[in-house]
C-alpha cells in the first residue's frame, strides 16, 4: 500500500510552492484541484449528469464545463449545491484513490486545500500543513488572484482556522520565509517520509 502524506494549508499559504518542491524531488503529487477538473472532462459520466441537471448552458462551445456558469447556477441555491457536491465529492475521492494506488515510489503527496474540512485525513498516514501568518495569506492571495480583500477574508473565514489545521498536523512547513527555506524544509521532510514509508 502506498504511504500517503496529506498536504494542506489555507488560501495563500503556499501549498503549490510546497508541492512543486516535492515534485522536484521526484515525489508523485495527487492534487485534488487537478482531479476535480479531470472528473468533469468531456466524455465523463459526471459531466453528462451535470448537463442533464443544469442544461447545456453550463457547457462552453468546445464542450468543456463552463466553471463560472456552473458557479452561478449553484450560487445562493443550496439544493443545487448539495446535488453537485453529492455527485462530485465521491467521484473526486474515487479518482484520488485510483491515482494513489498507481503512484510510483515509496510515498506520494495528496494535496487537498480542504483536507481537514472535508474529513479526508483518514486517507493519509501523515498530515503536513503549509503554514504562514494570516496577514501573509491575505496579501499573497490578493496579489495572486487580483481578488479584493473582502473576498479573500471570507474564504479564510470559511476554511478551517489556522489553529484547527495546526492541531491536525503531524508536520508543519513554515512558509513565511524565502523559497530556499521552504525547499530545505521539504527536503528534510522528504527524507523523513522515505524512512517512515519503508517502516510502514
Amino acid at each position: 500500500m502506498t504511504f500517503v502524506v496529506g498536504l494542506t494549508g489555507g488560501i495563500g499559504s503556499g501549498k503549490s510552492a510546497a508541492t512543486l518542491e516535492f515534485e522536484k524531488l521526484g515525489v508523485t503529487v495527487v492534487d485534488a484541484d487537478v482531479v476535480a477538473r479531470q472528473v468533469v472532462e468531456p466524455g465523463t459520466n459526471a459531466l453528462a449528469r451535470i448537463v442533464a441537471y443544469f442544461g447545456e448552458e453550463v457547457l462552453r462551445p468546445d464542450g468543456e464545463l463552463d466553471r463560472s456558469a456552473l458557479r452561478n447556477a449553484v450560487f445562493d441555491n443550496d439544493q443545487h449545491k448539495t446535488w453537485l457536491n453529492q455527485l462530485l465529492h465521491p467521484a473526486i475521492r474515487t479518482l484520488m484513490q485510483q491515482q494513489i494506488i498507481h503512484a510510483p515510489g515509496p510515498y506520494c503527496i495528496l494535496a487537498v486545500p480542504l483536507l481537514i474540512e472535508n474529513n479526508l485525513t483518514g486517507m493519509c498516514q501523515r498530515v503536513v500543513v503549509v503554514d504562514c501568518p494570516e496577514s501573509m495569506q491575505l496579501s499573497r492571495a490578493i496579489k495572486r488572484d487580483g481578488s479584493d480583500e473582502r473576498i479573500i477574508k471570507n474564504i479564510i473565514k470559511s476554511q478551517a482556522s489556522r489553529e484547527q489545521r495546526l492541531s491536525a498536523a503531524d508536520d508543519v512547513i513554515d512558509n513565511s520565509g524565502s523559497i530556499d527555506q521552504l525547499a530545505s524544509q521539504v527536503t528534510h521532510l522528504h527524507h523523513q517520509y522515505l524512512t517512515l514509508s519503508q517502516a510502514s
